[in-house]
């Protein structure tokens, strides 16, 4: 996406070489944080909440998450898994 970021929360646990000519051609931001605690969390929810920013996620049951990790392990996946704990009560 032209004009996009990306934020990177917490230390990867091996280094990472990263290209920059493709962030310059598409005039995407890469920022980093260390640390984030409740506070920062809930500023960054608020913001979201009052732009319409949304996370592009594929909700699945708890029956289903044998079928997400083998989709996982074959790069069948486009969004992030979320797990649907609230059905399980």
């Amino acid at each position: 996406k032209r004009d996009g970021a990306l934020t990177l929360v917490g230390i990867p646990a091996e280094p990472e070489a990263i290209s920059v000519m493709p962030l310059v051609r598409r005039r995407r931001s890469l920022v980093g944080s260390l640390i984030g605690g409740i506070a920062e969390t809930q500023e960054m929810l608020d913001f979201c909440a009052d732009r319409g920013i949304t996370c592009e996620i594929e909700m699945i049951p708890m029956e289903q998450i044998n079928e997400a990790y083998e989709r996982m392990l074959k790069s069948d996946v486009k969004y992030r898994f979320v797990i649907d704990v609230a059905r399980l009560r």
